[in-house]
């Protein structure tokens, strides 16, 4: 990949999470900012990533919309996921959370690039300081499958 694509992707993922969290609340909405790390399966890449976890929408329903930039494979993916995650109450330091949304993934590889859309189905587990660790499965053409750890910041 020449420098020339990952300045290009790299400057996206840092306009696309500016302009996230530069957005003003709505009816007291708060966002709250986080990161993670992980593995992919089709194409096997390490990812590093950021996402915005916002306060409850409809009962525990919050948006996590995230961007991810993944390396491996001869292959460069620029993936921006528009996630809700619903989390099981618990009384517990740790619960469950699944959720759901539609991805837009951004291929780089060879001297080519591609936009495709995709969709993810996720599970995950959550402490209430903020570490999680979580499974992804992707469909249409999202990566098969990610796991990754990560902790928002609260």
């Amino acid at each position: 990949m020449s420098l020339s694509r990952t300045v290009l992707v790299l400057s996206l993922v840092a306009v696309i999470l500016g302009f996230a969290g530069s957005v003003s609340p709505a009816h007291a909405q708060t966002f709250t900012p986080g990161v993670r790390a992980g593995a992919s399966v089709n194409p096997d890449q390490f990812y590093i990533a950021g996402h915005l976890e916002s306060s409850p929408l409809i009962d525990r329903l919050r948006f996590r919309p995230n961007a991810e930039l993944g390396f491996g494979d001869d292959v460069t993916l620029a993936a921006f996921n528009f996630e809700f995650i619903y989390p099981f109450p618990s009384r517990q330091p740790w619960h469950l959370y699944v959720g759901a949304g539609p991805a837009l993934n951004y291929y780089v590889f060879n001297s080519t690039s591609d936009l495709k859309g995709g969709f993810n189905f996720l599970i995950g587990a959550e402490n209430r300081k903020g570490l999680f660790a979580e499974m992804k499965i992707g469909a249409i053409d999202s990566p098969d499958l990610k796991f990754g750890v990560g902790y928002t910041f609260r």
